[in-house]
């Protein structure tokens, strides 16, 4: 009877310390799988958003691409929506260096200082007509505020455009007539000068029409010139 119970109790043992063994393998087992599915579903996730960002990137970098094609760097004149600030920079540089000339050439009396500055009026005169006359921009939608400032800008321009024909049509006369007189040449500079003020002033309001007021900047407030 002592041996039957010992056996039984040796076999009670053996089973449940197999029992426990195999227990605990198994929680090491679905330990390791859930580890397993944590790191897969993570690298799943990493390379989902390496694709995601790789494609954003070459989505970005095809942008540019695309937008240099359709945009030409250099454009063309009718691509504007008014050339009148590609002629009226030659009226302000031109007029001003002429003034210059002008007032230099009082204490040198040179010839060539007098045909120089006279042909830099002539085209400067000119460069201010057409850009105050036929390439003046015709503008729409105005607040108060920038019509009080183009109202400046046309103001000044139109004493530019009188101021430079004057002084163009003294310089003339002072090179034909007057043969370079040093008085002649004063009173020649003065207008001049005061031309080069008056185009210095409708340039101010110009540049603050653009660069405070946005008027011209991708077209803003302006008409297309050939409707006109």
């Amino acid at each position: 009877m002592k041996n039957t119970l010992k056996a039984v109790v040796l076999v009670l043992f053996a089973t449940a310390t197999v029992s426990a063994h195999d227990g605990h393998k198994s929680k090491q087992d679905s330990t390791a799988q859930q580890a397993d599915t944590v790191m897969n579903a993570h690298s799943t996730e990493e390379g989902h958003k390496d694709h995601t960002h790789t494609s954003e990137a070459d989505s970005h970098d095809a942008h540019p691409q695309d937008a240099h094609h359709e945009k030409k760097v250099t454009a063309d004149l009718a691509d504007f929506p008014t050339i009148h600030p590609l002629i009226v920079h030659f009226a302000i540089v031109l007029l001003i260096v002429g003034a210059i000339l002008a007032v230099v050439n009082i204490f040198f009396i040179k010839r060539e200082l007098a045909w120089t500055a006279f042909a830099m009026v002539l085209v400067g005169f000119v460069a201010a007509y057409l850009a105050g006359r036929n390439f003046h921009p015709h503008t729409h939608g105005l607040t108060e505020h920038a019509k009080l400032v183009l109202e400046q800008h046309d103001f000044w321009a139109d004493w530019t455009i009188n101021l430079g024909f004057i002084g163009l049509l003294l310089q003339g006369i002072n090179l034909f007539i007057f043969k370079s007189k040093r008085w002649a040449m004063a009173i020649v500079a003065v207008v001049l000068l005061s031309a080069a003020y008056a185009v210095a002033h409708a340039g101010h309001y110009g540049a603050q029409l653009v660069h405070i007021e946005g008027v011209g900047p991708e077209g803003k407030f302006l008409e297309l010139e050939h409707d006109h």
